[in-house]
């Protein structure tokens, strides 16, 4: 029995008969070159910071003259250089980039302050709010106070009740004068917030 299952194991194992392309290792590689496992790493020299562009020639005299000259001149005279040579090398001017639609984070700059402050000028929802009634027209306030809010009776008796009370939130401006015109009929005094 353990003879069959060691002739099994010997046949299964798959044998190559010719070698199928290049050998991957490089040690058989024509080109190999041993390295001398006592040799020390080369060492580079590397620039103080890489430039892209390779080695320049040094600046002329001209542009050396040039550059003491600017710096021999005032914070002011220094400031219109660049305008000036902008205009006398015909570069175009540039233009604004419209951060409107932008979401420009948290500090968003001057527009975005500006108009947050627009946004506060004006409001779109408004609450109503019960100030007082007349004892003699409780009835009619409750009716009213059922009919543009989902309570039930006694709910609305007792939110009139526990009058100045909020009757209603985030309404329109409209929806909101509407209300107080409908309490002021049935004989309430309301006010929008």
């Amino acid at each position: 029995m353990k003879l069959i299952a060691l002739a099994r194991s010997i046949r299964s194992r798959p044998t190559l008969t010719e070698v199928i392309g290049p050998l991957q290792f490089r040690s058989f590689q024509p080109d190999f070159v041993p390295r001398d496992p006592k040799a020390k790493p080369r060492k580079y020299k590397y620039p103080a910071f890489y430039d892209p562009y390779g080695l320049r020639p040094p600046p002329s005299d001209k542009v050396v003259q040039l550059a003491e000259r600017i710096a021999a001149l005032t914070v002011d005279e220094r400031k219109q250089i660049g305008p000036t040579l902008t205009e006398r090398l015909r570069h175009p001017k540039l233009q604004p980039i419209s951060t409107e639609g932008m979401d420009l984070g948290a500090e968003g700059g001057a527009a975005a302050g500006s108009a947050k402050v627009e946004e506060k000028k004006e409001k779109t929802a408004f609450d109503v709010k019960l100030e007082k009634f007349d004892a003699a027209a409780k009835i009619k306030v409750i009716k009213e106070v059922r009919a543009f809010t989902t309570l039930g009776l006694k709910e609305a008796k007792d939110l009139v009740e526990k009058v100045p009370v909020l009757l209603k939130q985030g309404v329109t401006k409209e929806e909101a004068n509407d209300i107080i015109e409908k309490i002021k009929a049935a004989g309430g005094v309301a006010v929008m917030e």
